[in-house]
């Protein structure tokens, strides 16, 4: 919920676009949708299912398209915008809450006299800094948050509660850490040995570069020798495993509950939707898309959209199926046998 408002004008100056005279003063409180909006929120419209509610609707404004402008109610003020949906996510920032954060550092908070804290930086309730640590400008760290040993935090990121930094980490400026990020566990190492399982050391550290978000209780593994690494602009959403040694090219984004396995590299730019699991020591070039609930146990080279999930269906055609899926290699063998035979009698 908001406590801000801002002019029509002061919003389409925002983001670039014209509105009418007639609606320049007209004051808007918040953001809502289509559906739902009230005579002092702003909506857009980002889906032509969507297209239905703008007739009907009591937003404020609306912005739209140049093509579905005139469909608009006459009461409802027009900000014609070519891509809706980029101009929400843009005018989201007017009306985000934010918690006031005076730079200091909370009594409750337990610094090493080694650690180097930049003044306007803000340590809130029950944090831990250990040794060696280095915390820029500008930088919040939230209450219960644990930073360890010989770790840095550069300007301006911003660390929600209960973030924990194991040593040697380095998070780069402007990254948003959401509550419960684990940076820098130990990666999955172990060797066996008769019977029983020998520790591998993770010997590596976790690299975050700059304007990085990564979602709630989502964890990245520490190297096992080298560094895993998270390039500039990467978006990791909630739930995410990363492995060690795991490096994720500038600008891709990975949708909640998927896992990368250790030592697999992704390339940049790519989209990979929730539920995918990445096998190990795979490389995934630039500019790859992976739908939901995919499974990728090979290297994808050339740039595409990859999927490998079924979709949803009835239980009883799912049952007849998996009869099918049963007979598959019966089937394939029994082809073998039929394409030799042909072979034979050419």
């Amino acid at each position: 919920m908001s406590l801000k408002s801002y002019c029509l004008a002061e919003i389409a100056s925002f983001i670039g676009c014209e509105v009418d005279n007639r609606w320049q003063d007209r004051r808007i409180t918040g953001l809502a949708p289509l559906e739902t909006a009230t005579a002092e929120q702003l909506s857009f419209i980002s889906h032509s299912k969507y297209k239905k509610y703008l007739a009907t609707t009591q937003a404020a404004a609306v912005i739209t398209p140049a093509e579905t402008a005139s469909c608009v109610a006459d009461n409802t003020a027009v900000l014609i915008y070519a891509d809706p949906y980029l101009a929400y996510a843009k005018l989201s920032h007017l009306f985000a809450y934010r918690t006031a954060c005076a730079s200091g550092i909370h009594p409750s908070a337990v610094i090493d006299k080694s650690a180097k804290i930049a003044e306007s930086a803000y340590i809130a309730a029950g944090v831990v800094v250990e040794e060696g640590v280095v915390i820029g400008d500008n930088v919040v760290v939230g209450p219960g948050c644990i930073i360890g040993a010989h770790s840095s935090i550069d300007n301006d990121s911003y660390l929600h509660a209960r973030v924990t930094l194991y040593h040697h980490i380095a998070v780069g400026k402007r990254a948003v850490l959401h509550s419960g990020v684990v940076l820098g566990a130990d990666g999955f190492g172990f060797a066996p040995e008769k019977g029983q399982w020998i520790k591998i050391e993770q010997l590596g550290r976790v690299l975050i570069g700059d304007d990085v978000e990564i979602g709630a209780n989502t964890t990245v593994d520490r190297g096992a020798l080298g560094d895993t690494i998270i390039h500039n602009g990467v978006k990791l959403d909630n739930q995410i495993q990363i492995g060690h040694n795991v490096k994720i090219g500038q600008g891709t984004a990975i949708a909640g509950c998927t896992a990368v396995a250790g030592s697999t590299t992704i390339g940049r730019h790519c989209r990979i939707a929730g539920l995918v699991g990445i096998a190990g020591h795979l490389e995934i070039t630039d500019g790859v898309v992976i739908l939901g609930m995919s499974g990728v146990s090979k290297s994808i080279l050339e740039p595409g959209i990859y999927a490998s999930g079924l979709p949803i269906e009835s239980r009883e055609s799912w049952a007849r199926n998996v009869i099918q899926f049963k007979h598959l290699n019966e089937l394939a063998k029994r082809v073998t046998q039929l394409e030799k035979k042909d072979e034979l009698h050419e």
